[in-house]
């Protein structure tokens, strides 16, 4: 399985488990500014789905992606993608702050969206998607790709919602990233990305909604700060935050752009899950200094200490739900009251955060 290089290159494959036959579930690609577009649509196309169209403005990205997909069709526009009756569904992976109202002008063409994270800059962008979903009808998803595209995220939400490990008491999440080289000038504009609490945060915000089954919660303590790129003041290379959900549970999040050049991967992506009657780690992304390979989770119970390395073992069948989902109105792959209220959080932590540098 494909692992991210840099944050911007994010493609897992899987193996495939099509739920549907070639043709039934038609969907397009479009606004292509991340790269995780690319690992939005490869799962979809594990789940049988079928790529009709791309477009996007820029004719380089264009010629990317229909190298990577020969067989899709390049839209002329992207009105011509929502006029098309046969699209049920329209990936896109567009500069964060237009996620909102291209999310929107989607779903009032009568289709469900699948954007990639975070899905809103604002709380008036989230608002209105609210208001326009439950109006048209239409789903608004989100790829929240540290949990869905994962295999041992998908099987410690096996092992946790069983009751591996208890009652959840804490979810702990460390969300490390590489910055890398060649962002593009959005990335650093605070207007466009949203803040990193906002950005990648959006993550561990929804992981801890997923895990916990909190279905609310306050931000108690949030913080950012910009350490070390002082030429791109509106950059914010560190953020932190506590929740303390409805339910009585509570979470510490960490987000940082400090992944060092000698770790062998993208970043040291870690979950800690506290139960009752045990706990669970995840080492997402790489074992330092043991095993280069991800998807590794640590399970202690009263039995005993246990390691399970499940890379291809699991697979990820969000896909597979959201397919049927769209087709048959369901919410087995994620419910919109959960991808909303994960947006939401997200935003008010990034308003309250407390900026630690000058």
């Amino acid at each position: 399985m494909a692992q991210k290089s840099d944050g911007m290159n994010y493609a897992p494959q899987g193996k495939p488990n099509a739920v549907v036959q070639p043709g039934d579930f038609v969907f397009a690609a479009a606004f292509l500014e991340h790269g995780h577009i690319y690992g939005q649509c490869n799962g979809l196309i594990e789940a049988g789905a079928t790529l009709k169209w791309v477009y996007d403005a820029d004719p380089k990205k264009v010629e990317a992606f229909c190298a990577k997909y020969p067989q899709v069709k390049v839209a002329r526009s992207f009105d011509e993608i929502l006029a098309d009756s046969a699209v049920k569904l329209v990936a896109a992976a567009a500069i964060p702050c237009e996620r909102g109202a291209i999310g929107c002008r989607v779903m009032q063409a009568g289709k469900d969206y699948f954007t990639d994270k975070t899905p809103f800059t604002t709380l008036e962008q989230l608002a209105e998607a609210r208001r326009v979903s439950r109006e048209a009808d239409r789903k608004y998803m989100v790829y929240f790709s540290e949990r869905l595209h994962v295999e041992c995220a998908v099987k410690a939400g096996e092992l946790v919602h069983g009751g591996a490990i208890g009652k959840v008491v804490q979810v702990l999440g460390l969300g490390p990233h590489r910055l890398g080289t060649g962002r593009p000038p959005w990335f650093f504009e605070k207007e466009k990305y949203g803040g990193i609490l906002c950005d990648i945060g959006s993550h561990q915000f929804e992981q801890y909604l997923f895990y916990s089954g909190a279905t609310d919660a306050t931000v108690t303590q949030a913080a950012v700060g910009n350490y070390a790129n002082a030429n791109t003041p509106e950059f914010e290379d560190f953020g932190e935050a506590s929740l303390l959900g409805d339910n009585g549970t509570s979470n510490y999040v960490r987000v940082d752009w400090f992944t060092p050049p000698g770790l062998s991967t993208w970043g040291d992506g870690r979950l800690v899950i506290l139960g009752t009657k045990g706990y669970i780690e995840l080492r997402k992304y790489v074992d330092i200094a043991r095993d280069k390979q991800g998807d590794q989770l640590y399970l202690v119970d009263d039995k005993g200490e246990q390691h399970l390395n499940v890379a291809g073992q699991v697979g990820f069948p969000f896909f597979g739900d959201l397919v049927l989902d769209c087709l048959q109105r369901t919410e087995r792959a994620m419910s919109q009251a959960h991808v909303f209220k994960a947006a939401e959080l997200c935003l008010k932590a990034q308003a309250a955060a407390k900026r630690l540098t000058p």
